[in-house]
């Protein structure tokens, strides 16, 4: 079966639409598969997506469960990363947290992506004073630092996890609209636009159908690398009391409450931050490799 969709998506001559998507989507995934980082950074973001989903059955505690009888135990057969100061099992939040955190992050991509690539291709296309005003706004969000912004913004909404990904929404769609903005000024004048609307494509259809779908690949690689600094800045709103509140088990909370106890019981802390560390790592190493693939510039 294999080798059967090997060879049919990678005929040189496609019969159909649909057999050359997948035969550029399994070029890409060959050339991805090269890349060993790439694939450490997919497998460890498989690993902890994984966890997140299967957390309610992976969980050996509740995560919520107080026990001060155990409180800050040491690592054991009972409690594998050991408990916090409540004596909730540390093992428990991480795999709960990663809901919350992960959960959080992929809310955000799936509004700023988008938002980011259509203003991009809209300021880019129609240029004059759309392009304009559209990049003014734009400026005026990157004029900012993301993490001040988006305290200002929680603190002016209600500290918690809905405000948190308005807030990190608010303040990370910029650099995507001007990367769409740039790859539709580069090719707008091409020859196959200009045949678009000899042929009658109204305006809307050209930006949607032709220019931002030649717009995603390097809107993608972009969303991969800035996955990173969405889970730092969404683990710092956390760890500053912005996120998510107590007793949510989010891993920026819990290093902030960890921080009390990092020189004697550093098991509480530990878990947490490597948590953040391995996933944010695993994201810059996927989106390094995703930029050699896609950017053809990178070959």
């Amino acid at each position: 079966m294999l080798t059967t969709f090997r060879t049919w998506a990678l005929d040189d001559t496609p019969t159909s639409r649909r057999q050359a998507a997948w035969g550029r989507r399994y070029r890409i995934w060959l050339a991805l598969r090269r890349n060993p980082l790439a694939m450490i950074g997919l497998a460890i973001v498989i690993f902890f997506g994984g966890l997140a989903i299967l957390a309610p059955l992976l969980a050996p505690w509740d995560p919520a469960a107080q026990d001060l009888a155990h409180r800050l135990a040491r690592p054991s057969a009972a409690h594998w990363l050991g408990t916090d100061e409540l004596g909730r099992d540390i093992l428990s939040r991480i795999l709960y947290g990663g809901r919350v955190t992960l959960g959080m992050v992929i809310s955000i991509v799936i509004v700023v992506a988008p938002v980011g690539l259509v203003v991009g291709c809209v300021a880019g296309y129609f240029g004059g004073w759309i392009d304009t005003v559209l990049m003014r706004v734009t400026d005026v969000f990157l004029s900012f630092p993301r993490l001040i912004l988006a305290l200002a913004l929680v603190a002016a909404l209600h500290p918690g996890v809905q405000s948190a990904i308005v807030a990190i929404a608010l303040t990370a769609w910029p650099p995507y609209a001007r990367i769409a903005r740039a790859e539709t000024l580069t090719v707008r004048s091409s020859d196959f636009i200009a045949a678009c609307r000899l042929a009658g494509a109204s305006p809307r259809r050209v930006v949607f159908r032709h220019i931002m779908p030649l717009c995603v690949p390097s809107v993608i690689v972009r969303v991969t690398l800035d996955m990173s600094s969405i889970i730092i800045t969404a683990a710092s709103l956390g760890f500053l009391g912005m996120g998510a509140q107590p007793p949510s088990p989010e891993w920026g909370a819990m290093l902030a409450i960890a921080k009390r106890f990092m020189l004697q019981e550093w098991w509480v802390a530990l878990s947490p931050a490597m948590a953040i560390l391995l996933v944010s790592l695993a994201f810059n190493f996927l989106g390094d490799g995703l930029r050699d693939v896609l950017d053809p510039k990178q070959n």
